[in-house]
């Protein structure tokens, strides 16, 4: 999947956003950790030593690339991760949680 492809798909699902009872299997009961250990595993483990690269009011942003995820990513992972709370920042650029 293309970058482009991969934003118009979290913009597309937002009606499944925050509905992490509906994810088959989680990764953890929690859907921050949850949505944290998917990224990793997608990842294969690449990237700092730390999840979030920074806070600002009510949100955090994640250190993940999506050039990087988005050759790697499934569009049911996706979902997933929206259903964790995960969706792309508003620079377009990388992906956030409220927290």
């Amino acid at each position: 999947m293309t970058v482009e492809e991969l934003c118009e798909l979290f913009e597309a699902e937002d009606s499944i956003y925050l509905k992490f009872e509906d994810i088959e299997n989680p990764r953890h009961p929690r859907p921050d950790i949850c949505a944290f250990l998917m990224l990793h595993d997608i990842l294969g483990g690449e990237g700092t030593m730390d999840m979030v690269s920074a806070a600002e009011h009510d949100q955090i942003f994640l250190d993940v690339s999506l050039e990087d995820l988005a050759p790697l990513i499934t569009e049911d992972q996706v979902k997933d991760l929206i259903r964790c709370g995960v969706h792309t920042d508003d620079y377009g650029d990388g992906l956030a949680m409220f927290a």
